[in-house]
């Protein structure tokens, strides 16, 4: 019996030493091709040149300083502003300007003048905005040693978000907007599935970092959700009784 046990011992030893022994094939070793991939391979766009301001290859010229084609009245006649050597100047008298295009996602370039000889202060004094599919307000105003209330300064998201900094040149001299901006996407019920994202960078320096916006930028009362498909951007003109503002190179890249 003990000779048999004996012998079950060293059985059950060796079959468990041959497990321990055997051997099973090693992870293959990370090469650098296994994390790379070639296609599709991206589109060349040729970048805008910095000396002629023009707009890069795939971009939809908005304003090229000739005409106002692009544009309609903000109640659907022709656009009327005054277009002259090279810039368009709010005419106080016809109301805002609208894309006749709509947009989703994208990146817009805008460059914008308050003219030398301003006057009024506040919200009062070189007053405009671009708004963002026809319901996202991105603030333009004079804000060049002219304080008002913060979430109503250049750069800011109207009446929501303030800007990080004010990054104002002085009266007379052209300021610029690079605006990234992401679309909404809704549930099937109306309300916010994703909020509409917004970056600003004014002179070079950003106000807006990936900004969510609340919903529409309301004057007067708080944020209202409103389902909404691609719009077109829309160029304020401002009631107040300063001059109207000056804009030029204006251009737009869809995104996805």
């Amino acid at each position: 019996m003990k000779k048999n046990i004996a012998i079950a011992l060293t059985l059950l030893s060796a079959v468990c030493a041959q497990a321990q022994e055997k051997k099973y094939p090693e992870p293959e070793g990370m090469r650098p091709g296994m994390t790379e991939f070639w296609t599709p391979q991206r589109k060349v766009v040729t970048p805008g040149d910095i000396k002629t301001n023009s707009a890069p290859s795939d971009a939809i010229v908005l304003f090229d300083g000739k005409n106002l084609d692009a544009w309609h009245n903000g109640n659907g006649g022709p656009a009327e502003w005054i277009v002259k050597n090279g810039v368009v100047t709010v005419d106080k008298t016809k109301g805002d300007i609208v894309t006749r295009k709509n947009f989703g996602s994208f990146q817009l370039h805008l460059e914008w003048c308050v003219p030398a000889d301003i006057n009024g202060e506040g919200q009062g004094r070189g007053n405009s905005g671009v708004f963002l599919q026809d319901k996202y307000e991105v603030q333009i105003l004079d804000c060049y040693k002219n304080e008002t209330y913060i979430n109503g300064m250049t750069g800011s998201i109207y009446k929501q978000t303030p800007p990080q900094v004010n990054a104002m040149r002085k009266p007379g001299e052209w300021n610029v907007y690079d605006i990234i901006y992401t679309a909404p996407v809704f549930k099937e019920d109306g309300t916010y599935l994703y909020r509409p994202r917004v970056t600003v960078i004014h002179n070079g320096v950003v106000l807006q970092n990936n900004t969510e916006i609340l919903g529409t930028t309301e004057y007067i009362g708080v944020p209202r959700t409103v389902p909404h498909g691609d719009g077109p951007i829309r160029l304020q003109m401002h009631g107040d009784p300063s001059k109207g503002i000056s804009f030029r190179n204006i251009w737009i890249r869809e995104m996805k």
